[in-house]
């Protein structure tokens, strides 16, 4: 069974019409050959509080949110801080696996400020805006992500310890 997952495409540009983005066409398939079942895509414009709604409606409706877009450092890159504003808690590990894998491709890996945690029952994660970027990056954290989906989503069976609550 497919793990249904959210997109939400951080553009300015995006959000007014005055370009399409191609992100979610290019994620379709990777996520569909991981696992994941890309179900709704939504897209904000560069702002605070449009990208922390979006986030809190997408993880009430799927386990697995992603974000695109806004991670760098220019002055209009704020998802990381509009993330970190909804979430129950960072997992800091996620950002630090595709900023690794990412600098193994491109020095310019080094002003990614990407982040991740869990906001209610749902993993949120911030993938960079180019399409190539948040391919690469999913890749580099996609097999950790039903694990760690299956944690949020309720008990799970652990191998030595019997059943263990999230």
């Amino acid at each position: 069974m497919s793990i249904e997952t959210s997109l939400i495409v951080v553009s300015d540009r995006a959000s007014t019409g005055a370009r399409e983005d191609g992100t979610a066409e290019q994620l379709r398939p990777v996520l569909a050959a991981a696992g994941f079942a890309l179900v709704d895509v939504l897209v904000v414009p560069d702002e605070r509080d449009a990208i922390g709604g979006a986030i809190r409606t997408a993880a009430e409706r799927t386990p697995l949110v992603l974000t695109t877009g806004g991670t760098g450092i220019s002055d209009r890159d704020v998802t990381p801080e509009a993330t970190r504003a909804v979430l129950d808690f960072e997992i800091p590990g996620l950002g630090e696996a595709m900023r690794a894998g990412s600098l193994a491709l491109t020095i310019h890996a080094v002003g990614s400020r990407a982040t991740a945690g869990a906001l209610g029952r749902a993993i949120v994660v911030n993938l960079p805006g180019r399409p190539k970027g948040a391919v690469e990056c999913f890749g580099f954290v996609a097999k950790a992500l039903p694990h760690l989906v299956a944690v949020r989503r309720g008990p799970v069976e652990d191998a030595s310890h019997g059943t263990q609550d999230a």
